[in-house]
């Protein structure tokens, strides 16, 4: 009976959990998206077809994948960041595997589509607990009346 209890327990504390494992998903998506980045444009880690000339379509996806990884990690405008790289990985995906054929698994697709529909998610999401975003939200001025608490008409 104690192992019922306590599954009992779990699930129904398990849906409060939520936040907290987006966060992770975000940390750890942001972090393997931002290598892709830096093996286009640094070579590193080792193992890429060498730096990719930032004038050239992998270069500019690089410098995407590197600012966009590094702001998602950290959780800093997260909503717009992560609209614009899911329209990378869809451009991605269409113009380097879908011409290979339709299904994923065949094309090679798999990351560029899983990328694309993550930040999609997190386009709509946010990154509401541990993020740069969080901390600013709770650190905006609280507005009175119509105006900011800092405004010099208090």
């Amino acid at each position: 009976m104690p192992a019922e209890a306590s599954l009992g327990e779990m699930t129904r504390r398990w849906p409060a959990r939520a936040p907290y494992l987006a966060a992770v998903l975000r940390i750890v998506a942001a972090f393997f998206f931002l290598s892709h980045g830096t093996m286009k444009l640094f070579d590193f880690p080792p193992g890429g077809h060498g730096p990719m000339p930032l004038l050239s379509q992998a270069g500019f996806a690089g410098v995407l994948e590197v600012v966009g990884g590094t702001l998602l990690l950290l959780g800093l405008f997260t909503r717009p960041v992560a609209f614009v790289l899911s329209g990378e990985m869809a451009f991605a995906y269409f113009m380097a595997h879908a011409p290979k054929g339709f299904w994923p698994t065949q094309n090679g697709g798999e990351l560029a589509a899983l990328f694309c529909f993550i930040w999609l998610y997190f386009s709509a999401a946010g990154a509401p607990v541990w993020s740069l975003d969080a901390w600013r939200s709770s650190h905006r001025p609280q507005v009175r009346a119509g105006r900011p608490a800092y405004s010099t008409l208090n």
